[in-house]
């Protein structure tokens, strides 16, 4: 998956701003490369140990593709812990459906496909950043 520098940099920078709790956000782009990404408020309840995209943001994203917007690739969060890798939970509340999950922990990121039957918990395949 082709992602500009500047996106990750920019990502890095939003999980720096919001540490010690878990930053997140939306991707766009096509199916090879993702082009742009936007912030928004984590919902979740504890936002220090979990993260839930505003729903009001997503059904927005979505609204704006149907009208011919940027097409939503996936889902992009922070692990303020440093370990760039899909948690349980991560897995627990990702739906199989194929989208890209950039997580940044430290100054790591990593990229997952959201499948059935994953190689990570049963729900992730990794996805190579180039």
């Amino acid at each position: 998956m082709r992602i500009p520098l500047a996106v990750l940099d920019a990502i890095r920078r939003e999980a720096v701003l919001a540490a010690p709790l878990e930053a997140c956000g939306l991707l766009f782009g096509s199916d090879s490369a993702i082009s742009s990404y936007q912030a928004v408020e984590n919902v979740d309840e504890a936002p220090d140990r979990h993260f839930e995209i505003d729903p009001a943001a997503l059904f927005a994203a979505l609204r704006a593709e149907r009208g011919g917007g940027p097409k939503l690739q996936g889902y992009w969060h922070s692990h303020p812990g440093g370990d760039a890798t899909p948690s349980v939970t991560d897995a627990a509340m990702a739906a199989p459906d194929g989208k890209l999950w950039l997580i940044v922990g430290g100054a790591t990121v990593t990229a997952w496909r959201a499948v059935e039957r994953g190689e990570l918990h049963g729900r992730f395949d990794p996805v190579a950043i180039a």
